[in-house]
């Protein structure tokens, strides 16, 4: 591991354009030409137990967001429908809390195994908290592709972003989804304020857990939360994170997803030179971007993905 310049490219020595070509061969080199997509729902939003500082759910802070029990059924069942008549490859069920209620995940176990039944060829995702190995093997069983559970940052800089989760048990739901052989989707949000040094310590976590997935989030600061007047990051420094990511993980799916919009600004193209994924539509608590603009610019890159234009386009001239 060359930390030093790892460290280097962090801060701001060598070229960004030769960075991201660099990064960009060593991606093309594992995943070719494809950009998976995947997108979200907020089943079940706010009141959030926890105080990351970062978080618009946590009851620690008051951030006036739309705050609803699970979606029933139905909504859910629908939220799945578009995402598969839209071609994203992955689609996600998002719980807020640390863990569901146990009438809550018999009924997130019902959605999944009626969703694999009339959408087969959309892989099914679901971030639930702090789950059992038990409950993990039940979310399998009903046809879960993959389980999401962040780790968020470094350990040693865990204890400045919250302090009512454990780093340690966040680790151990992760290891729980890897020991029952479940696809794991395990990342974590930069511009926290924490250090270059933080952010080899994170990769290097993320590298010995070896997930499939690492999902990318870049703060967006939310009024009312500790961080509200965050301002760490820059277009060029999410784009060195994502490269170290890419250097350190080569055969691992980078996913850019919250916050590209708000930090990357007129550079989010050049996030795909290192990624491979991207998550579409709006996240948790904030917008996302227009799905048609984010299909053209997988397209322009000369990139190819399943999304489906024609069906996208038809579905916003219906909303107009």
């Amino acid at each position: 591991m060359n930390k030093e310049r790892y460290i280097e490219i962090l801060e701001g020595g060598e070229e960004i354009l030769l960075l991201l070509n660099e990064a960009k061969k060593i991606k093309e080199s594992v995943f070719g030409k494809k950009i998976e997509t995947c997108a979200i729902v907020n089943a079940k939003s706010g009141l959030c137990p926890s105080d990351c500082k970062f978080c618009a759910q946590s009851s620690f802070w008051n951030t006036n967001i739309k705050t609803y029990p699970l979606l029933s059924e139905k909504e859910l069942l629908s939220r799945i429908a578009k995402a598969y008549e839209f071609g994203i490859d992955r689609f996600s069920i998002v719980t807020s809390g640390i863990r569901p209620t146990k009438e809550e995940f018999k009924n997130i176990l019902k959605v999944i195994e009626k969703a694999r039944s009339l959408y087969s060829e959309i892989k099914l995702c679901a971030s639930l908290g702090q789950l059992d190995k038990d409950s993990l093997k039940a979310l399998k069983n009903a046809g879960l592709s993959r389980y999401h559970h962040n780790l968020e940052t470094a350990r040693s800089f865990y204890k400045k972003i919250c302090t009512k989760q454990k780093w340690e048990s966040r680790y151990k739901t992760a290891m729980n989804v890897k020991e029952i052989e479940l696809s794991l989707c395990c990342g974590g949000i930069f511009g926290l304020g924490e250090k270059s040094k933080h952010i080899i310590e994170f990769a290097q976590t993320l590298k010995e857990i070896s997930p499939d997935s690492i999902p990318v989030n870049f703060l967006h600061p939310i009024p009312g939360t500790p961080l509200e007047k965050a301002n760490y990051l820059t277009p060029q420094k999410c784009l060195r994170i994502l490269i170290v990511l890419r250097l350190l993980l080569p055969d691992k799916a980078i996913r850019i997803c919250g916050g590209r919009e708000y930090n990357l600004r007129d550079l989010q193209a050049f996030a795909l030179f290192p990624a491979n994924a991207l998550m579409v539509g709006d996240y948790l608590t904030t917008k996302g971007r227009n799905l048609l603009n984010d299909a053209l610019m997988i397209k322009d890159l000369g990139y190819e993905s399943n999304l489906n234009i024609k069906a996208i386009t038809k579905a916003l001239k219906q909303k107009c």
